[in-house]
């Protein structure tokens, strides 16, 4: 088996990723940081690999950003709670597993991400929709050609490639760059725990 596919591969995400639209992230790190200043709440979800990008980064700003800091981060990742989803999923509709828990705890201060390498998952747009309607701020982070969710949010993310495993790629990229962007914002140590340190050195 040659590379050939591999090569192709990381060009396309090195290609995508030089086509991102920095001024884009660097308002994604402004909301994220007012959202912080202001006692708010960050919300994120998405389905598969994009929920998985949504737990993720959620468990990177309670542990990682917030380490260390008496002011700590308000993260939460709708797709993390199963037992709320399913029961949403079975007793009412799919596509609203996310809506629903939204409607419990939004707030002013907020801001919702909403992740969908296709922008048109049914359970991201309906959120979407709702915390555009109560008034909160929004980021969608979208591939492909953008879908609803880049039309609806305030802001997009847009990683513009016609490939779903790039797209969640180049989101978990951005996402990493505006934590380390916020943590020497918020002038971090970058000192992550003792059992990490001794991990790493």
């Amino acid at each position: 088996m040659d590379n050939t596919h591999i090569n192709t591969y990381f060009n396309l995400v090195q290609e995508t990723l030089q086509g991102m639209d920095k001024d884009a992230i660097d308002e994604l790190a402004r909301l994220m940081l007012e959202t912080y200043n202001n006692e708010g709440t960050i919300y994120t979800f998405g389905n598969g690999g994009s929920g998985a990008t949504a737990s993720h980064i959620c468990g990177d700003y309670l542990k990682g950003v917030s380490y260390g800091l008496e002011k700590r981060f308000r993260f939460i990742c709708l797709n993390d709670n199963i037992p709320a989803m399913m029961a949403i999923a079975n007793d009412i509709s799919y596509d609203d597993i996310f809506v629903e828990p939204l409607r419990n705890f939004i707030g002013k201060n907020d801001l919702v991400i909403g992740i969908s390498g296709s922008g048109n998952s049914k359970n991201v747009v309906k959120a979407m929709e709702y915390a555009k309607t109560a008034g909160v701020k929004t980021v969608a982070m979208c591939g492909f050609n953008g879908g609803k969710i880049k039309d609806i949010a305030g802001l997009a993310v847009h990683a513009k490639v016609m490939d779903m495993e790039v797209t969640e790629d180049i989101h978990m990229i951005v996402f990493h760059a505006v934590k380390q962007a916020l943590m020497k914002k918020l002038g971090h140590s970058f000192n992550v725990g003792g059992q990490y340190e001794a991990r790493v050195k």
